[in-house]
């Protein structure tokens, strides 16, 4: 018999804006806002790779923020539904009008922008030191 015992961290992404800012409101906690192009653009998935992968990366990321994904894809085996589309697509107009991808929004619990990055060659720690000092700007 074989155990195998570990722990696997991720970003618990959500896909509903609305029910992020609920969930931020009952945990206290703001929101990261990722606009991704996850088939297509390259900066989106050396970010995926490099920084959203990274253990200790994912440990702060789940422990301090409600993260929510608004993708972009563009190969048809990647196709979101007719209603992600439009939620993605509003969620673009009010916070990503240039429709620049990677961006990385950290946003209060009602919705106030509070700091803003992309894609930048630097470490998951650095990237932990970078969203910190964004969250710290709505405390």
């Amino acid at each position: 018999m074989f155990i195998f015992s570990g722990t696997t961290y991720a970003q618990d992404w959500k896909y509903d804006f609305d029910e992020a800012k609920t969930l931020a409101r009952e945990k206290d906690q703001n929101i990261v806002l990722l606009f991704t192009g996850s088939d297509w653009c390259p900066p989106c998935i050396k970010l995926e790779r490099k920084i959203f992968s990274d253990p200790e990366f994912n440990k702060f990321a789940n422990q301090n923020f409600v993260w929510v994904k608004a993708d972009f894809p563009k190969r048809k085996k990647n196709r979101l539904s007719e209603i992600q589309q439009q939620k993605n697509i509003e969620l673009a107009e009010r916070y990503n009008k240039k429709m620049v991808f990677p961006v990385i929004l950290v946003i209060d619990k009602e919705g106030k922008v509070l700091g803003a990055t992309g894609y930048r060659k630097m470490s998951a720690k650095r990237y932990i030191e970078l969203l910190t000092t964004f969250n710290s700007f709505g405390s």
